[in-house]
C-alpha cells in the first residue's frame, strides 16, 4: 500500500538579495513565474500529489492574479506563512491530516526534477527521511578571526530540498521549540534524535537567491529544450 504523498512548498522570500521589489518566487523565468515552474515540477511527478503552498498572507492576492494570468488551475491548498521559515513550515503542516509522506521544498527551486522528487519519496518510505544533497566542487577552508584552515571537502555536503519525511515524524519535530540555529527541516528532525538519510541531489536544482541565479536557471531551462 502506497503512502499518501504531499508537497509542502514554502515561498516566503522578499526579493531583497535579488534586488527586486517583486518577491523572487513571482519573478518571471522563461515566460512564467518561478513558483509556477516549481509547482509544475511536482505535478509532472504525480497528478495525485496534494500540494500545500505557504505564502505570506499579503501575497495571496498576487498569487490569485498570477493563477489567472498564467491559467494555472492545478489544485493548491493555500496557507499563510509565519515570521520565520520555521513558523511557515509549521503552519503548512497544519493543513496535512492523517499519515503519509511530505516533501518540503523551497518555492524558489524551480528546476527540481521528477526523478529527484520520486527518489525522495521512495527513500523516505523506507527510512522516514530523505534529504537531497550534492558534493562540494571546490576546496573549502574553515576560518576564525585570525586564521584559516583547509578542510577535507569530501566529508561535507551542500543540502538542498526536497527534504521528505513521514508526516508523523516531521510534525513531531515541529512541536519542538524554534531554534534559530536549526536552518532546515532535517535539523529539526535530527534534534529529535532521528538519523537523516541523504540522497544524491542535482547541481541543476539551484535556489533562486541572487540575480545571477536567474541567468543560470534560464540557461539550464534553455538547454533542456
Amino acid at each position: 500500500m502506497h503512502s499518501k504523498e504531499y508537497a509542502l512548498i514554502v515561498a516566503g522570500g522578499k526579493g531583497t538579495r535579488i534586488k527586486s521589489k517583486l518577491p523572487k518566487q513571482f519573478l518571471e523565468l522563461q515566460g512564467k513565474p518561478v513558483l509556477i515552474h516549481t509547482l509544475e515540477a511536482f505535478y509532472r511527478y504525480s497528478e495525485n500529489i496534494t500540494v500545500v503552498l505557504v505564502l505570506p498572507e499579503d501575497d495571496f492576492t498576487t498569487w490569485h492574479g498570477i493563477c489567472k494570468k498564467y491559467s494555472f488551475t492545478k489544485p493548491v491548498i493555500l496557507q499563510k506563512g509565519g515570521e520565520t521559515r520555521f513558523q511557515s513550515v509549521k503552519n503548512g503542516l497544519q493543513k496535512i491530516e492523517g499519515p503519509g509522506l511530505v516533501a518540503i521544498h523551497d518555492g524558489v527551486r524551480p528546476l527540481v526534477s521528477e526523478d529527484i522528487i520520486g527518489a525522495s519519496f521512495r527513500l523516505a518510505a523506507v527510512h522516514q527521511s530523505a534529504v537531497a544533497a550534492v558534493r562540494l566542487k571546490e576546496s573549502i577552508r574553515m576560518t576564525d578571526q585570525d586564521n584559516t584552515k583547509a578542510v577535507d571537502r569530501s566529508r561535507f555536503r551542500l543540502i538542498q530540498t526536497p527534504q521528505t519525511f513521514s508526516v508523523d515524524l516531521i510534525k513531531q519535530a515541529y512541536q519542538l521549540k524554534e531554534d534559530p540555529t536549526m536552518t532546515d527541516d532535517a535539523s529539526m528532525v535530527e534534534k529529535l534524535g532521528h538519523t537523516i538519510s541523504l540522497f544524491e541531489g542535482s547541481y541543476e536544482n539551484i535556489k533562486i537567491t541572487t540575480p545571477e541565479d536567474l541567468i543560470v536557471a534560464k540557461a539550464l531551462l534553455d538547454s533542456h529544450k
